[in-house]
């Protein structure tokens, strides 16, 4: 049931106070004037700053106190109306009106009123929560920004400047990459784009997003920096990825699919999986939000898991999104003692994310890294939290020339005149981060030497390295052994460590 229908059904009903949470004042007051215009009620307005419209007053001298003024009007207000009342919340912290209200509310039903508080927060008094009814109004939903859409077209007209040209498939995507927006910042960012580039374009839309996270601070939003062509190797990983780039449209709805819910990358440190989130993102034009597990738990009562619940609701209401959880085994420590440590605060902020990681139906796709799988929770790693689990692994040798190749592009260096296998070879065991740093410290000796980067540099930066292979064998092995049996490969890496070793 739409909100719409939901508040026509109460007023039906003579529910007498309804509290309605919503940011859109414009959207919502308009609603609910077509809702009243049908039932053939009188609507009136109250906001501190302009009072009662149209006024109530019959000649009596007003009380002192704006809130309680209001709600004396409406005492003597005529059958069948309705009163939308702005930030009211305020003003229920004093007894004075939760008096009123509850007296009021015990009388609206047999003349066929109604109050209306409207706010962007929902704050209510204990006292009164029986007499009130929530309505939740939902931002814009695809339909309605689609219809907002065609008007902003046909108000550009005959423009010649403007391209307003738009494919189906983009202009899906558009539709479905302003949902998370209010009807206010989706008509702004419209026609910001138009002003600015002529054209409707995304990159505007994702901009106004990354304003949305910011605001929240709970959440981190990353502009997407890489592609998955700039992530060595993982060529499993990148087939399974990319075999559900389309997967957040309407025609894989109604194919039957669902939005896929994430995936859990655990592996070697240092072998890409950060960069891959980040690419993940890039590839499908999406945003891109950090959940810092630290920012969440706060020091007052009950905070951290009114956090936790807001930063899911931040990443819900801008989905379609890429949700990157960094080194989750960290974030989640010592859940197993919460209960001694923190008097549960950690295990029950861990549980109101697994629910919501299981029964989640917004398109907020989940990826989560991990090192040290030992400290993952096993209630983490069951099916249906996940849709797959990687194993990222050390890369053999044409992984690791990849990753020699996408490094020195990266600085400018001409690929062809390096011997890329040749560093490969020498580098066994290396992981992509001690590869990229090989280069950077062979950057640096070439340029204290006032001279061009050669090979000698990299191939001697190498041999002074100890990388994590040697100096963790025994955990990456036995890192290996764990995932043989539970995760999939990221890719086929069959030719650089022997299967004894892995499983």
């Amino acid at each position: 049931m739409s909100a719409s229908r939901e508040i026509e059904v109460l007023l039906r009903a003579k529910y007498p106070i309804l509290y309605v949470v919503s940011w859109e004042e414009r959207r919502v007051e308009d609603a609910l004037i077509a809702v009243c215009r049908g039932l053939n009620r009188t609507v009136y307005r109250w906001t501190l700053t302009q009072g009662m419209q149209p006024p109530l007053t019959k000649g009596r001298a007003p009380l002192t106190s704006p809130e309680l003024e209001a709600l004396a009007q409406i005492h003597e207000a005529p059958d069948y109306s309705v009163f939308i009342l702005k930030d009211f919340h305020h003003y229920m912290k004093d007894y004075r009106t939760i008096r009123l209200l509850r007296d009021l509310a015990a009388k609206m039903r047999a003349k066929a009123q109604t109050i209306i508080l409207l706010s962007p927060t929902l704050q209510l008094p204990a006292d009164i929560e029986k007499e009130v009814t929530v309505v939740e109004f939902p931002l814009p939903d695809a339909d309605e920004i689609d219809r907002t859409l065609t008007q902003v077209i046909a108000a550009i007209g005959d423009n010649k400047s403007i391209d307003k040209e738009l494919s189906p498939e983009a202009r899906e995507q558009l539709v479905k990459s302003a949902q998370g927006l209010t009807m206010d910042e989706i008509e702004s960012v419209f026609a910001r784009s138009l002003v600015e580039k002529k054209r409707f374009d995304m990159d505007a839309v994702l901009q106004e997003k990354r304003q949305i996270i910011r605001k929240s601070g709970l959440l981190e939003y990353y502009a997407p920096d890489a592609k998955l062509k700039d992530v060595g190797g993982m060529e499993l990983v990148k087939e399974w990825l990319d075999q559900r780039t389309k997967s957040f449209s309407d025609k894989a709805r109604d194919f039957g699919l669902p939005a896929p819910k994430g995936i859990l990358i655990l592996g070697v440190q240092g072998c890409g999986k950060s960069m891959l989130a980040k690419a993940v993102a890039a590839h499908w034009n999406l945003p891109l939000l950090k959940l810092d597990v630290g920012r969440i738990f706060g020091s007052l009562v009950g905070q951290s898991e009114e956090n936790i619940r807001k930063a899911i609701a931040v990443a819900e209401s801008v989905a379609p999104c890429v949700l990157w959880a960094d080194e989750l085994e960290k974030g989640f420590a010592g859940v197993g003692g919460s209960g001694v440590s923190d008097s549960g605060t950690t295990a029950r902020v861990f549980a109101t994310f697994l629910t919501w990681m299981s029964e989640k139906t917004s398109p907020v796709f989940m990826i989560a890294t991990a090192n040290d799988v030992t400290s993952l929770p096993p209630e983490m790693l069951r099916k249906g939290r996940f849709d797959e689990i990687f194993f990222v692994d050390l890369p053999d040798t044409g992984e690791r020339e990849q990753i020699f190749g996408i490094h020195l592009k990266k600085r400018n260096r001409p690929v062809e005149n390096f011997d890329l296998k040749a560093l490969a070879m020498q580098t066994h065991g290396y992981s992509g981060a001690e590869i990229e740093q090989i280069i950077v410290g062979a950057l640096y000796t070439a340029f204290d030497s006032d001279r061009e980067l050669l090979q000698e540099d990299m191939i001697q930066e190498a041999k002074n390295v100890v990388p994590l292979s040697v100096m963790m064998s025994e955990d990456i092995a036995e890192l290996r052994t764990w995932a043989a049996l539970r995760t999939r490969p990221a890719s086929r890496n069959d030719d650089e460590y022997p299967a004894a070793a892995k499983a």
